[in-house]
């Protein structure tokens, strides 16, 4: 038989609800944090909206075509640094193209400079074949890269609404992977792919697109594949990479072949633990990578305004180099209290 409560009578005091935290322990506090620099990173945060630093002199020098580029029709009016600098006018003040033009036009009359400003349609045609690169500082040293990879939306709802009543069959994105020097915060490397190709197959490409010596590269454990490790071996740098949960060694020491990067972090976790691997060899630098891609949603945005693949490309490297922009005027240098 089942035993009934007894009902609790009116007078007496109601049980105290238990709290998740010990007795006798105190909450932690977040740790904060101050900023060394704050004279020098509030003067590089006003001039990131400063028209000048978009537009200047020596791009209005170049602004005119030079005549035939040896393609079939009309010759160009803009050549293609035009073109850049009025798309990357739209994607630091969040305009389309139609108000790109606006901007561009009422800067051009302000600045009193007589050259003829592109319509809307020339923009979207042109941004569907321009190619749109990184301009990072080249530097002597070897770099710390750190990579990661992140979507930007093309199609679907908003958060709330998946949230509520799930995601619809139309919701697609594409995704940018990112090469950051942990030493500067400058993206290195950059490549969008589909949303169907993984992080790991993109680090070959994102290596070749750095010309300088690399020291070590650190990854998520997204990146635990053989083709990595051999391009990272290629390029003489150390990885960076947690093995798997349950990983097992790949070439075992009475093997005539040279020792893998990756067995050897695996024996170095096995001995010290996981935590003391990742302090020895630097890893938590990683998260820069994160905060490069938090930095690229917060300031231009989730989701895509260009609807080719070939414009949202060129949409996100454009993107990706006035970022590089903002980062080079000046970054905090911050301290644990």
């Amino acid at each position: 038989m089942p035993t009934q409560r007894t009902p609790r009578s009116s007078g007496s005091p109601k049980p105290k609800k238990r709290s998740g935290r010990p007795k006798g322990r105190k909450p932690k506090k977040k740790r904060q944090y101050r900023i060394r620099n704050w004279p020098d990173y509030d003067t590089a945060l006003v001039q990131r909206g400063s028209l000048t630093l978009w537009l200047d002199e020596e791009t209005l020098r170049h602004w005119r075509s030079q005549g035939r580029t040896g393609e079939r029709g009309r010759p160009r009016v803009y050549t293609d640094r035009a073109i850049t600098c009025a798309l990357r006018l739209g994607a630091v003040y969040h305009l389309p193209l139609r108000a790109t033009q606006g901007l561009l036009a009422s800067l051009v009359a302000l600045a009193g400079a007589d050259v003829p400003v592109p319509d809307y349609s020339t923009l979207s045609r042109r941004r569907k074949r321009i190619q749109a690169a990184l301009s990072p500082p080249t530097s002597s040293e070897p770099l710390h890269l750190v990579v990661d990879g992140t979507g930007l939306k093309v199609l679907g709802e908003g958060e709330w609404k998946v949230r509520q009543h799930g995601p619809s069959k139309r919701r697609t994105w594409r995704k940018v992977h990112l090469a950051v020097d942990q030493g500067t915060g400058l993206i290195r490397a950059a490549a969008t792919t589909g949303n169907g190709v993984s992080d790991g197959q993109m680090l070959p490409a994102l290596l070749a697109q750095v010309p300088q010596a690399i020291e070590q590269v650190s990854a998520d454990g997204g990146y635990d594949r053989r083709t990595c490790y051999e391009a990272i071996a290629a390029r003489g740098a150390r990885a960076a990479i947690p093995p798997r949960r349950g990983a097992r060694i790949w070439r075992h020491g009475n093997r005539k072949e040279e020792g893998l990067a990756r067995d050897e972090n695996l024996r170095r976790i096995r001995r010290v633990g996981r935590a003391k691997w990742k302090r020895e060899c630097g890893y938590h630098r990683r998260s820069l990578a994160e905060t490069a891609v938090f930095r690229l949603k917060t300031i231009f945005g989730s989701s895509l305004r260009a609807r080719s693949e070939a414009a949202q490309d060129t949409e996100t490297l454009l993107r990706l180099d006035a970022l590089n922009r903002m980062t080079a005027l000046g970054m905090p240098h911050s301290y644990a209290v």
